[in-house]
């Protein structure tokens, strides 16, 4: 009964927690709110330790009048007591204790339970977590100990909050300064802090480095009346001239990352090709205009014609053309296009970044990304996912409010941006950065280690890859092969489908790089969110229930084959699978096969020689969960997709924020289907492999084994964190939590039963040092 009280406690909803909160004295007002709901309490509050008091900070259930004004010293109170003590105080009757305060206008007589939890940072004491309840009880040991795991990871949302605090409390100094300067005709003083929102978490510390475009679309406005055939010239010229550092940049790209990072720049090749395009400067020209002015008007058509259009990957492809038309107007101009250099680490500041920046930038010296512009699925922000970089988009006016030069500190964890942080600041995020290099160098230690539990059962963790700059990453953290390898980028990135000898060498980049380890490669899975622009698809109404993955590929059996043809050539060059998404009937399965003998057939008709494939589904939809023992006779083994999977099952859209609450990877429905899949794989001898987010959740890794899992597909960063949780528990142990939480009906009470166990084990300290 009492279990069914607890709820959240995972770090990534804490962590959105302070996200979409404005300031830190809205987070603590949601982080006390959330914590008397899932512990369904009257009263949360939180009391900040600082100057050596504990300052009432944020209240649910007290008097928020007296929010600020109300401190105490250590021993001072059961509040003081509980930091004093620095440990749990759980009172059945507050008023009886020795230690109880009565505050005048606090409104805390009301109460009788009391539970005192403190907060550390690093073994420093930040504060008091107290909940108080109006029946007179004792929170059990259950309760206890998954508040204790909640008020762990509360700590570093609660860390992070008194910086931010600090940060107002210099802002206001600093307004109150301002005035001052005002007053007396001097400069105002910029903002000391910004926010954004993160495209890849993480902080970095660094000087600034700006990107300014000097050679806007609208950044000169001459119109100079000259001879119309010299104009004609200067243009073919500048064309030319644009088209040869085109080429040179794809091949740059290509060096430093792959063909397919590389393939935008085919794009911009094509562009200025266009016949359409030349004919529509010429014309301008004709009419009068100057080479300059064409290409500033034409383009600034385009790129508007582009911004009006809903579908996001079309409205990014304005960036391309203004990222051509800088260069155009550079060589028309007689100057240089900029490109930008980096002579020692920094963090870069921009607008938006063009392709052509990210191709002449070296990425080992970027530290971080700020960007005014908030589309974060650009070019830009797939790079610095794939690379690790921390990065923010939609910070306004960064560029104007930033100096070039100037110190800052990145934090994306949090969404902000600390331009010259005082000494205590940055003194706090360089502790923070040495304990997190302290953490990771930590972690390394099991980069070559197998994971293995710590009564030495084995887990195969192999990496999810989507660029094959992804490869990188996978080595770097122990990636035990590729388990998920998405094709979609390839076709994405392009302007009509690659053709087969484009898609073979991609796929044989992968395969090589993961010599004597499986690679499983996932053939096309469009539709949903993730469309081709030179595909025409229908309008559909609920595109996630439409025409997408397994179903496109069928309906187009000729692209189909060309991919199929070019994952075998590339299974001539190590341990290829292949596996076919969103499949629900056993139709789709006979047909894919046949798919797959033809292409194996006319592949061989050419000469190839080709091994035997292992041929795999996908479970993503609860028809596939029903269907599974007879998929069996006919596949080589299954990977379960949790992340449609769970949609799919509890009619919940993970990206829908106001039912996320319903998306639980934990749900006892979601468990069971699990449970029989397993047992489906080990009667049939199958395959069996998990390559959703949910594999990613400590809390989940662990009932997964338990259920008996062996192989793993996560995204890179996390093998090593996995690795470390696996090292502090026995098969056995997760074998006894899989049996009691499938005996469970609410999936709270699964949560907190496994939370219990990781912290009893100490399970998630590196593991959220990974974030």
């Amino acid at each position: 009964m009492q279990s069914e009280r607890i709820g959240l406690s995972t770090l990534e909803d804490i962590t959105k927690l302070i996200l979409d909160s404005h300031g830190p004295d809205e987070t603590l007002r949601n982080i006390v709110q959330l914590v008397a709901e899932r512990m369904h309490t009257e009263a949360c509050s939180i009391y900040l330790y600082d100057n050596h008091k504990l300052t009432l900070r944020a209240t649910i259930g007290l008097s928020t009048d007296l929010i600020g004004q109300v401190t105490l010293s250590i021993g001072e109170g059961l509040i003081g007591h509980t930091a004093e003590t620095g440990g749990i105080v759980n009172v059945n009757e507050a008023q009886e204790h020795e230690r109880f305060l009565f505050v005048e206008s606090l409104n805390e007589e009301i109460y009788h339970s009391f539970l005192g939890i403190p907060l550390f940072n690093q073994q420093s004491l930040i504060g008091v977590l107290a909940i108080q309840s109006i029946e007179p009880r004792w929170f059990s040991p259950l309760e206890m100990s998954a508040l204790s795991t909640i008020a762990f990871q509360l700590s570093t949302v609660v860390a992070s909050a008194r910086l931010l605090d600090q940060l107002e409390r210099e802002q206001a100094d600093a307004n109150a300064s301002k005035v001052e300067q005002i007053k007396n005709k001097q400069c105002c003083e910029k903002p000391v802090a910004l926010r954004g929102q993160s495209a890849f978490s993480g902080f970095a510390i660094g000087p600034a480095v700006l990107i300014r475009h000097a050679f806007g679309l609208t950044d000169r406005l001459d119109d100079e009346s000259l001879d119309m055939e010299s104009e004609r010239e200067r243009l073919e010229s500048a064309l030319e001239s644009a088209r040869i550092d085109t080429i040179c940049l794809e091949k740059k790209v290509a060096d430093r990352l792959s063909d397919a990072d590389a393939s935008i720049f085919h794009s911009h090749l094509m562009i200025l090709q266009d016949r359409v395009l030349i004919d529509k400067l010429l014309v301008k020209i004709d009419q009068g205009s100057s080479a300059v002015n064409a290409v500033k008007t034409v383009l600034a058509d385009y790129v508007a014609a582009f911004r009006r259009i809903d579908d996001p990957y079309l409205r990014e492809r304005a960036i391309d053309l203004e990222d051509i038309g800088r260069r155009l107007l550079a060589k028309l101009l007689g100057e240089e296009s900029e490109s930008v250099q980096l002579h020692h680490p920094g963090i870069i500041v921009a607008k938006e970044l063009m392709p052509s920046d990210v191709a002449s930038l070296d990425h080992h010296m970027i530290l971080g990304l700020i960007l005014e512009s908030e589309d974060r699925n650009s070019h830009a922000a797939i790079i610095s996912k794939s690379l690790g970089i921390p990065s923010l988009f939609g910070v306004k006016d960064a560029l104007q409010l930033i100096d070039s030069g100037a110190s800052l500190i990145l934090d994306a964890n949090s969404g902000c941006v600390h331009i010259e942080p005082s000494d205590a600041i940055r003194s706090e995020y360089e502790r923070l950065k040495a304990d997190s290099v302290r953490q990771q160098e930590q972690l390394l230690e099991f980069k070559d280690r197998d994971a293995l539990s710590s009564d030495g059962t084995s887990v195969c963790l192999r990496a999810n890859v989507g660029l094959v700059s992804d490869l990188e990453l996978a080595h770097r953290y122990g990636a035990q092969g590729v388990g998920l390898y998405r094709t979609e980028f390839p076709y994405m990135a392009r302007t009509n489908f690659p053709d087969r000898q484009t898609q073979y060498d991609i796929y044989r980049i992968v395969v090589e790089s993961f010599a004597g380890e499986s690679v499983t490669i996932r053939t096309l899975d469009i539709g949903g969110d993730k469309m081709l622009p030179y595909f025409e698809v229908p309008e559909e109404d609920n595109p996630f229930l439409g025409w997408r993955s397994i179903r496109v590929s069928l309906d187009h059996r000729e692209m189909f084959q060309t991919q199929i043809e070019a994952i075998l050539m590339a299974s001539t060059h190590g341990n290829v699978k292949i596996m076919f998404p969103m499949v629900s009937s056993m139709d789709e399965v006979i047909a894919c096969k046949e798919v797959v003998r033809v292409a194996k057939q006319n592949l061989e008709a050419e000469g190839w020689s080709i091994p035997d494939v292992p041929f795999g589904v996908m479970i993503e939809v609860p028809a596939a969960v029903l269907l599974a023992n007879h998929f069996a006779t006919e596949v080589d083994f299954f990977a379960l997709g949790t992340n449609d999977l769970i949609q799919y099952m509890l009619a919940a859209d993970r990206g829908n924020s106001h039912i996320e609450r319903y998306y639980d990877s934990l749900h006892p429905a979601v468990l069971q289907a699990i449970a029989h899949l397993v047992d489906v794989a080990k009667r049939h001898k199958k395959g069996l492999c998990i390559c959703g987010e949910m594999a990613s959740d400590p809390a989940c890794f662990a009932i997964l084994v338990g259920l008996g899992l062996k192989e793993f597909s996560v995204s890179s960063p996390r093998i090593l964190p996995l690795k470390s949780v696996l090292s502090k528990l026995s098969l056995t142990q997760m074998q006894q939590l899989a049996k009691q939480v499938l005996r469970e009906s609410r999936g709270s009470t699964v949560r907190a039963m496994v939370d219990q166990m990781l912290q009893e084990a100490d399970c998630l300290a590196n593991f959220s040092a990974s974030d």
